[in-house]
């Protein structure tokens, strides 16, 4: 599909946050000028959390660059890994200045292609994939096939995580669900609560490291809850997402 049938995306500033919005009020990245690298959207924070299943990921994959605050972040506080993004729409990253994301080097490059159609290419390269693709529709249909889940367990290593930004609120959310659980071998999970109605779902690879460290949490967080409760409530799972960016953080000493 064409992006010319799109909406234009805007820059606007909301407070002392820059936002990226298709459809006025209707925020997809913030962005705080003076703290370009800070999470501010709860569900950011939360997506963070691979970092619970997979510590060191040597790539990270990201499908959707919106506003770039997941890229920046895992650019500055995890030094170790490479990131691949890969956006669909130009008019998108024409906007990467605007949100200080920084220029594509030997451990970063944007991407402009269809996620769809690129993923067969990542063929066991990726640690951790991070599918964030929506826009002024919500997530594509494309992004929640059966076709492309199973196009991104493929694309991840053995032990690899897979992290899905979906809305409890999608009619098809339920329908997602059963496809990744059927793509993954049962092997998801989620906190519940962590971030309001972005339901952030984990999904491990299931290959040769079915003792890896992944996995190990991956059935610590279902035993807790399967793919409700998590830690037992939400305000100790959003805790939890901010202790972890508060810990990376930390690392560099920020």
């Amino acid at each position: 599909m064409s992006t010319a049938i799109y909406k234009r995306p805007q820059v606007r500033r909301r407070g002392r946050h820059l936002s990226l919005e298709f459809t006025p009020g209707e925020v997809q990245s913030q962005m705080d000028p003076a703290d370009p690298y800070s999470l501010v959207l709860a569900y950011a924070r939360a997506m963070m959390c691979f970092v619970l299943f997979k510590p060191r990921p040597q790539h990270i994959v990201m499908v959707g660059l919106g506003g770039g605050s997941l890229a920046k972040f895992c650019y500055r506080y995890l030094p170790h890994s490479r990131i691949t993004v890969l956006e669909l729409r130009e008019d998108v990253i024409a906007l990467r200045e605007s949100f200080a994301i920084p220029p594509d080097d030997e451990r970063f490059r944007v991407i402009h292609a269809d996620a769809v159609r690129y993923m067969p290419q990542l063929r066991d390269s990726a640690d951790v994939l991070l599918v964030d693709g929506f826009d002024e529709g919500g997530l594509p249909p494309s992004l929640t096939s059966a076709r492309f889940y199973a196009d991104c367990r493929r694309a991840l290593r053995p032990d690899g995580v897979l992290v899905a930004n979906v809305f409890s609120y999608d009619p098809n959310y339920r329908a997602m669900l059963t496809r990744l659980r059927d793509c993954f071998q049962e092997r998801i999970c989620q906190f519940a609560g962590i971030a309001g109605n972005n339901r952030i779902v984990f999904a491990i690879r299931p290959g040769r490291a079915p003792g890896a460290p992944a996995s190990r949490m991956q059935r610590r967080v279902a035993a807790w809850g399967g793919y409700g409760p998590g830690l037992g409530f939400a305000l100790a799972n959003r805790m939890l997402a901010q202790w972890t960016v508060a810990r990376l953080r930390r690392a560099l000493g920020e």
